[in-house]
């Protein structure tokens, strides 16, 4: 039951943080916000190591950096995929997607649920395609593209959460300092070179900004990759509330099973939605609504596993 309390928690924390990430990708080039993110995470969770302790292990290391690696690659894959669209279906497939693939694995590996757990897995990821569904008039059928980069994203973050159940019991928060460094220096590294590009004139900004997820905002895109101040602070805020939802999430998975815990995960769309509701005042559509109730009885259910 703790550990689907966890989980559930940290995925509504997940979605803020990617709530605080779109505010400051509105102001700023999202690829930035994910670096600035990611290196505000990194210092975060370094100051907390003392106090929370983990045993520095080639293992922990090495598995804290793979996860890292393949982090960053799965949030570039994403906002490109965002960026060609819809986001109404690609979303939500990355969702179930990065739900899916941590849950076959775990069940592979001979995770065992009593029948009422698995009725649940069932109807959590339902209910994360409804809570991701977000209705688009006159919405285009997905590209072969699009679908492809959707897949191999939410294979990708399913990926993250293998590795990082996969790390020493006794390493604490290292594999997630370690991951944070990783993350923040390979999407530093991308903004690098996407500016190179741009300034060499290989690349328009425009389509650097599409890179990133950010067609469609009101600025231009130069005004976009001008400055880095605008959206600064919602980036530092966006890289603490997410180290703590990956403390959450690696705690969970200390807990708990990896199947419950990635379905539960996947839910962070729940976090965004409401938060967008509260502070922007955005309409939350009816479907998205069942989701929600769908996502509240499935940890009800996971809970009695």
């Amino acid at each position: 039951m703790l550990a689907t309390v966890i989980g559930l928690t940290g995925a509504l924390i997940f979605g803020a943080a990617d709530f605080l990430g779109g505010l400051g990708a509105r102001r700023i080039s999202a690829l930035r916000v994910t670096a600035i993110a990611g290196t505000t995470g990194f210092v975060a969770l370094l100051i907390a190591l003392p106090f929370v302790g983990g045993a520095w292990s080639v293992e922990a290391v090495a598995l804290g950096a793979l996860s890292g690696l393949t982090g960053a690659v799965a949030i570039a894959l994403l906002y490109a995929c965002l960026a060609i669209g819809p986001m109404s279906i690609l979303s939500p497939l990355t969702a179930v997607i990065s739900a899916v693939v941590p849950m076959t694995w775990g069940l592979a590996q001979g995770a065992a649920l009593r029948p009422i757990g698995y009725w649940a897995l069932g109807l959590a990821l339902v209910a994360v395609v409804l809570v991701g569904f977000v209705p688009e008039k006159g919405a285009v059928r997905p590209s072969l593209r699009g679908v492809l980069m959707a897949v191999a994203s939410g294979t990708l973050i399913g990926a993250f959460l293998i590795i990082i159940d996969q790390t020493p019991d006794d390493s604490g928060l290292v594999p997630l300092v370690v991951n944070r460094l990783v993350n923040g220096a390979t999407m530093f590294a991308a903004v690098g070179v996407a500016a190179l590009l741009v300034m060499r004139g290989r690349v328009p900004a425009s389509v650097a900004a599409g890179w990133t997820g950010e067609l469609g905002q009101s600025r231009s895109a130069d005004d976009r990759w001008s400055g880095w101040l605008p959206g600064l602070k919602f980036a530092i805020a966006c890289g603490v509330v997410d180290a703590f939802a990956n403390t959450l999430l690696l705690l969970g998975l200390r807990l708990g099973e990896l199947t419950v815990m990635s379905v539960l995960t996947a839910m962070y769309p729940a976090g965004t939605i409401l938060l967008a509701a509260i502070v922007l005042r955005e309409r939350i559509a009816p479907v998205q609504w069942v989701g929600l109730a769908l996502a509240l009885a499935a940890a009800g259910m996971l809970a009695l596993a």
